[in-house]
C-alpha cells in the first residue's frame, strides 16, 4: 500500500473512465465532485488516488474549480496495475437489498464479471444493471482493487450454456448429488473460471442436466446446510479463490 494514502485525503479513491498518466488532468464526475466537497469536505491541494482498470493507481492533486466542478492532476504513478483472476460470478437474480450485496462482496472477492441468469425458478427478474455498477464501482474503490468487474445484462441460462466458452471451467453449486467443493477442484487443470449459483428454489432437473453436460462443469457440494443464494455465492467465490491461491 503506498504511503501516500496515509497523507490527508489520500485515502479517498475513485474510479474514473480517463487515461491516467504524469501530467494527466482528469475532470471528475459531478457525483465525485459533490462527494468531495460535501462529504469528504476536500479542499484545493488534497491528494487522492485515481484508477480505472488499465494504468494501475495514481495520485493526484485536486483543484476545486468554481462551485461544483472538480479535476485531479496525475503527479506519479502509486501501484502499477495487476490483473485480476479471470472468475465469472453467473447468479440468479434477487431482491434489491441482497442483490447490492452480492455486487459489493463479490467485487471485494474479485469477480471478474457478474452476470445475472435467468433460471426457471427465478422470481426476480428486472435487474438494475446501473445500479449493479454503481455497487461494483463503490466497493473497488473502498477494497484497494484497481478495476472494477463487467456487469452483464440478465441472460435465460439456456443461452448462457450455448455461449460458454469451451476453455472456462463452470463451478455448478448442485444442492443434489456433488461431492465437496474442495474435493471437487483436486487436479483440475488452470484456466479461467465461472461459478454458477441457482436461485433459492434451486435449479429444476432439465436445467441441472443441460449445466452438467457442458464438458468443463464441475459440479459441487458447499455442505449439507440450505444455504440463501447470497451466500451461496460468496461462499463460493472465496473457496474457489483459496483453491487457486
Amino acid at each position: 500500500m503506498s504511503e501516500d494514502l496515509t497523507e490527508p485525503g489520500g485515502k479517498v479513491r475513485l474510479f474514473v473512465e480517463a487515461d491516467l498518466g504524469a501530467g494527466a488532468e482528469i475532470l471528475l464526475s459531478d457525483g465525485q465532485a459533490h462527494y468531495l466537497r460535501h462529504v469528504m469536505r476536500a479542499a484545493n491541494g488534497v491528494a487522492v488516488q485515481l484508477f480505472n482498470g488499465r494504468d494501475g493507481e495514481w495520485r493526484a492533486v485536486l483543484d476545486i474549480a468554481g462551485k461544483r466542478g472538480a479535476r485531479a492532476a496525475c503527479d506519479r504513478r502509486t501501484r502499477t496495475q495487476a490483473a485480476s483472476p479471470d472468475i465469472w460470478l453467473c447468479f440468479a437474480p434477487i431482491k434489491k437489498t441482497a442483490a447490492d450485496f452480492v455486487a459489493q462482496k463479490a467485487t471485494e472477492l474479485g469477480a471478474a464479471v457478474l452476470q445475472p441468469v435467468l433460471t426457471h425458478r427465478t422470481i426476480v427478474t428486472r435487474v438494475n444493471v446501473e445500479r449493479m455498477a454503481a455497487n461494483a464501482v463503490e466497493a473497488a474503490e473502498q477494497s484497494a482493487r484497481l478495476d472494477v468487474p463487467a456487469c452483464r445484462e440478465p441472460l435465460p441460462l439456456a443461452k448462457l450454456l450455448a455461449a460458454w466458452p469451451a476453455e472456462r471451467h463452470l463451478v455448478f453449486c448442485d444442492e443434489a448429488g456433488a461431492p465437496p467443493m474442495l474435493e471437487a477442484l483436486k487436479g483440475v487443470a488452470p484456466g479461467p473460471w465461472g461459478v454458477l449459483i441457482g436461485p433459492e428454489g434451486g435449479f429444476d432437473a432439465e436445467e441441472r442436466t443441460a449445466v452438467r453436460a457442458l464438458a468443463r462443469t464441475i459440479p459441487v457440494s458447499l455442505g449439507s446446510r440450505l444455504l440463501r443464494a447470497d451466500t451461496a455465492a460468496l461462499a463460493t467465490l472465496a473457496i474457489l479463490q483459496a483453491r487457486l491461491g
